[in-house]
């Protein structure tokens, strides 16, 4: 995988990235408290008195964040922690009413673990995981609504969250990028996140520095807080690694800042200098016992892991014979995954994997339908591919058939049926129609004769034209052949 490297007429600097991805955490009630994590309800409607930081209010640990941490951390071949332990981190904000974060400092819930990404060009690399730690969300403030005020929503406040830490492995935007993909696919399995960075239910704070191509130590970072799309996330990283690239040349230091991204410029700016742990006087939560897992709690999780997106992709190559470019498209989504080994089932998965990714995925695109809202059920489907397969109808009959099957949901041997549409495959009649195209068309059997073989195209066209599209394709081209010739 080709790093990122920025040359000057001085040097060559060298990208270097990490990443920590907040996730939200998918459960039904907060990390510390019985308030719902509905999305898109009315603000300041699920906050109960933990959530806005009421005195004398004691957290209650949700087992369902844990169990989902867990899972995630299989997930990414991490080592499951059966000790951690809940810490304060204290810094003051508006939209953080208890005026600290329960959090995990030094003894996280999850270890290190690993992922391998790729990239387009094929190449791969492996990105480490330093840890995944719990810990309650903030609220939200709103700067938008008014130009002299700040409105705050606790809807979030003490929802319950996953940070993925990686190490500094990264060395372009690329990387980050694939990495973000493959993550979001993979708690989206998992059910533990629903990966809608649009929601800001997954968000990445990026940490970029870089050195001399040589260099092995580390230069100061800069952290980008809050970065909201893939995409930004590969600017930020851009455009970030060339600022420092410039302070360098230009005899400059880089100090560790916290900076807010900007994508319609493709521009930082400085929000705060130097922040370290220290800065926010990290204590034990007094109000919350050590975390203590036993193997048999851990080992029961585990059979609860569903088959992951690289797993099911090599299956889909080894077993249904599919192409690896197909097996990625079709596995990056679950339920897409679980569609199209529905449809694919005692079928040709090739052309049924060509179907979905051609007419499937485009009729879905166009009526802004989800998998789970197609007309056309995945057994249909692959009873159309059937249909073709067995030559009971053409491809070209097979796609107006779906366009009937998407309006009426019906399936496509009924569709068939009452449209009449089977392929002839009778070859007296067809040869009966080429007799007659033949008769009425001299000029051009003459022409063909003499060479213009492509003529043949025409002829097929007018056959089928004249059976109403029904007749066997392989069947015409054969007949015309031997007539013609």
């Amino acid at each position: 995988m080709t790093a990122m490297i920025i040359e000057t007429e001085k040097n060559k600097w060298e990208v270097i990235c990490g990443l920590e991805i907040h996730c939200q955490i998918v459960s039904n009630s907060k990390m510390f408290s019985g308030a719902s994590t509905e999305y898109g309800t009315e603000p300041n409607h699920n906050v109960s008195f933990i959530d806005a930081g009421m005195p004398g209010m004691l957290p209650t640990l949700n087992e369902e964040c844990v169990r989902q941490a867990i899972k995630t951390g299989l997930g990414l071949n991490a080592k499951i922690n059966k000790y951690s332990e809940f810490s304060r981190k204290n810094y003051f904000y508006a939209d953080l009413p208890q005026g600290y974060q329960i959090t995990q400092f030094q003894y996280p819930l999850v270890g290190e673990g690993s992922l391998e990404v790729e990239t387009e060009d094929g190449s791969r690399r492996t990105i480490g995981i330093e840890r995944i730690h719990i810990e309650q969300d903030a609220g939200k403030s709103i700067h938008d609504l008014d130009p002299s005020m700040t409105f705050v929503d606790l809807n979030r406040a003490g929802v319950g969250l996953m940070e993925i830490v990686t190490k500094a492995d990264f060395r372009s935007p690329e990387e980050a990028g694939e990495f973000l993909r493959k993550l979001r696919s993979i708690v989206r399995y998992l059910g533990t996140c629903d990966g809608n960075m649009d929601e800001g239910s997954m968000r990445c704070d990026v940490n970029v520095s870089v050195r001399k191509v040589g260099e092995t130590s580390f230069r100061p970072r800069s952290e980008m807080k809050n970065v909201n799309s893939v995409r930004f996330v590969m600017q930020a990283i851009e455009s970030e690694a060339k600022r420092h690239v410039e302070v360098y040349e230009n005899g400059g230091t880089i100090e560790q800042e916290t900076r807010q991204f900007d994508p319609a410029s493709g521009t930082s700016k400085l929000m705060r200098k130097k922040e370290f742990a220290h800065d926010y006087r990290y204590f034990p939560e007094p109000d919350l016992l050590p975390l203590v897992l036993t193997d048999e709690y851990i080992d029961n999780i585990k059979k609860e892991m569903v088959e992951l997106p690289d797993a099911k992709k090599a299956r889909f190559i080894n077993e249904l014979g599919i192409t690896a470019y197909d097996a990625m498209v079709l596995c990056e989504n679950r339920e897409v995954a679980e569609f199209f080994e529905k449809a694919a089932a005692g079928h040709d998965a090739k052309k049924v994997a060509n179907w979905m990714m051609g007419d499937f995925f485009a009729l879905l695109n166009k009526d802004g339908l989800s998998i789970h809202e197609s007309p056309i059920s995945a057994e249909n489907l692959g009873k159309l591919v059937d249909l073709i397969t067995k030559g009971v109808i053409n491809g070209k009959t097979a796609k107006d058939v779906f366009e009937m099957m998407a309006e009426t949901g019906e399936s496509p041997e009924k569709i068939v049926e009452e449209k009449g549409l089977k392929q002839v495959t009778d070859t007296a009649a067809i040869e009966a129609i080429i007799d007659k195209i033949i008769a009425d068309n001299p000029a051009n059997v003459e022409a063909y004769r003499n060479g213009k073989t492509g003529l043949m195209g025409w002829f097929v066209g007018q056959v089928m034209k004249a059976s109403g599209g029904k007749a066997n394709p392989a069947v015409v081209n054969g007949l015309l052949q031997s007539r013609l010739s």
